[in-house]
């Protein structure tokens, strides 16, 4: 069996075109990535993964959303549930931080189950930034709170109700988008933060979930570490911060190197990324030029790289049958689905309060 290549792809419908079929099959991605282009129904959703997986040789290939509630939802009513914001979860901390630590777990476990039922096996989440005074929205309720440590906790529950569901999670965007004035989708982001002040707050929540499986790259520049490139293009960056200082050790993810944020051609920054230390080139636009030039130039997954990417798969195997927390019996199921449906309803009403 050969060897999958070092990125993660989206592809451009609901169905594989020809051309995308052959590409997959030659390319070998070790993932791929749905947006909301793709997703119509869920006997479309289930096929569409499928195909990829039977291209790509491999029946647990990870196939990753963005399903974080709120602004950010690719599966969506009516045949998927509308899921409350992150931050709405945080206001509840203020109340009562245990009933917002069991809401975190719970809703994102019963999140994961709706992901996962159509063939979903990761997630880009949580989201770990801590949004700062006079930052971008690009965050804004994406995030846990304000307070790093409430951030740190409530996504230690969000990343445990995915496990629980048998999602992967993947903590983003590490080392931390929060201080950001700028959209990375739209142009560059500097921090000028002292690394000080970076650690107290920023780096916090990915130290305290650095044990997490999978971790997506920021594409912000940080002054005080390296004046010149974005986090996802330093090597200074990914390996004193990320893997020093942080201590995250698991599978490194690029953000989608199409964001204008980054300079150069598609294949230059993928090139630029897995020089800095990513293992993994995410590229999300379903372009399939631009496919062919990430897959021209990234090599088979090695070294430790492939290492990282074997223990997301062993664990993806080991799940993929018997999820961790499997549905609980017809009356509980049906006392949780109540519980559930009430958090949502408290905290969807604590994001429309003044």
């Amino acid at each position: 069996m050969h060897t999958a290549r070092a990125f993660i792809c989206g592809c451009s419908g609901p169905t594989l075109t020809e051309a995308e079929r052959a590409f997959f099959v030659e390319a070998r991605p070790w993932g791929l990535i749905l947006f909301a282009r793709n997703i119509e129904t869920p006997e479309q959703v289930r096929a569409l993964i499928a195909d990829f997986r039977r291209l790509v040789g491999n029946a647990q290939a990870p196939v990753f959303v963005d399903q974080e509630g709120g602004r950010v939802q690719r599966l969506k009513p009516p045949h998927w549930q509308a899921w409350p914001p992150a931050f709405s979860l945080a206001k509840v901390y203020e109340q009562d931080p245990l009933k917002a630590l069991k809401a975190a777990r719970l809703l994102t476990r019963a999140l994961g189950r709706e992901i996962r039922a159509v063939g979903f096996n990761a997630d880009c989440l949580p989201v770990l930034d801590v949004p700062a005074p006079g930052s971008h929205e690009i965050i804004g309720d994406r995030a846990y709170g304000r307070d790093p440590l409430v951030v740190a906790l409530l996504a230690r529950a969000a990343m445990q109700g995915l496990m629980e569901a048998g999602v992967a999670p993947v903590i983003k965007h590490i080392p931390g988008h929060g201080r950001a004035k700028a959209d990375s989708h739209e142009t560059l982001p500097r921090v000028d933060a002292p690394l000080a002040d970076l650690e107290a707050v920023d780096f916090l929540p990915f130290t305290a979930l650095a044990d997490a499986p999978m971790a997506m790259t920021a594409h912000v520049v940080y002054t005080a570490v390296d004046p010149d490139l974005p986090a996802t293009h330093s090597a200074q960056v990914i390996g004193e911060i990320i893997r020093g200082r942080i201590g995250f050790s698991g599978l490194l993810m690029s953000d989608d190197i199409t964001m204008k944020a980054l300079s150069g051609s598609i294949a230059e920054r993928a090139e630029k990324a897995l020089r800095a230390g990513c293992d993994v080139i995410l590229h999300c636009s379903g372009n399939l030029a631009e496919m062919q030039a990430v897959a021209d130039v990234t090599p088979p997954l090695a070294g430790a790289g492939l290492k990282r990417a074997q223990a997301v798969e062993c664990w993806l195997h080991a799940v993929a049958d018997a999820p961790f927390s499997p549905l609980p019996e017809e009356e509980a199921a049906e006392r949780e689905a109540q519980e559930i449906a009430a958090l949502k309803e408290q905290l969807f009403a604590l994001m429309t309060e003044a």
